[in-house]
């Protein structure tokens, strides 16, 4: 369904990016995608990929760190040719009660993953314009739409990443070029798995599907994003969370 398709994605080597990166690929997308530590991860991702048949480079690259997602972006666009779709999926937490929270836990969380969010699209964007044509898909959350308590660093970022959604969506519907967002909420990840049983088991109650989602099921929906399916959803925020969100 994508094939011939470009996408560039910040923060792939796991979690969430992995499972976007390998289901478009496995839908003949070639993908650019970077990471900041997880060398090992990264590189069994690249094999991975490229055993499907499409190209796929990865890039070590901070997303916090304008000139040098530029680069990456320019990288890619060598590579490739030309760029299709932006997905911003890098981030970050750091939870604690704003009480004792430093400043430092507050600016990377923000720089990380609204910054980044800006930098990626700021740095692919004149690309899409000129082409007039593109996608671009934020990932944002949940907590960005509830809050969570002892993440008002993470909610603030999840929730600029809504804010900027809405307004990008209308300045490039001219361009041909829509802009959504996808909230998950609780998803099989490390950042799961690093929280404790008991709080664990108190997020499943408050579930209606009475479990956590996996990062699968986000990239399932990304793909929809990209097909001509959903070619008049724009500047919307899909909410994948089982219920949660409910109350």
């Amino acid at each position: 369904m994508l094939k011939g398709q470009n996408v560039i994605i910040s923060g792939a080597s796991r979690g969430i990016g992995r499972a976007i990166a390998l289901e478009l690929a496995s839908n003949g997308a070639n993908i650019s995608f970077n990471y900041v530590k997880s060398e090992k991860e990264a590189q069994d991702l690249e094999k991975e990929i490229a055993s499907l048949g499409v190209k796929v480079k990865a890039f070590q690259v901070d997303i916090r760190d304008y000139s040098k997602v530029k680069a990456w972006v320019e990288a890619t666009k060598e590579l490739f040719g030309t760029l299709d779709v932006v997905i911003n999926n890098a981030g970050i937490i750091k939870d604690k009660a704003l009480a004792l929270m430093e400043l430092n836990e507050w600016q990377e969380v923000i720089e990380t993953n609204l910054g980044g969010t800006f930098n990626l699209t700021r740095a692919s964007i004149v690309t899409l314009v000129k082409q007039k044509k593109g996608n671009i898909i934020n990932i944002t959350s949940i907590t960005g739409l509830t809050g969570f308590a002892r993440q008002t660093n993470y909610a603030a970022a999840k929730a600029g990443i809504i804010g900027f959604t809405r307004a990008l969506a209308k300045e490039l519907a001219g361009y041909n070029i829509r802009v959504n967002a996808i909230a998950p909420g609780f998803i099989e990840t490390d950042m799961l798995k690093n929280l404790k049983e008991e709080y664990k088991q108190a997020l499943l109650k408050r579930i209606p599907l009475s479990r956590f989602g996996r990062p699968q099921e986000v990239a399932k929906l990304v793909r929809f994003l990209l097909t001509d399916s959903s070619d008049y959803i724009n500047g919307q925020t899909l909410i994948i969370d089982g219920g949660l969100s409910l109350g």
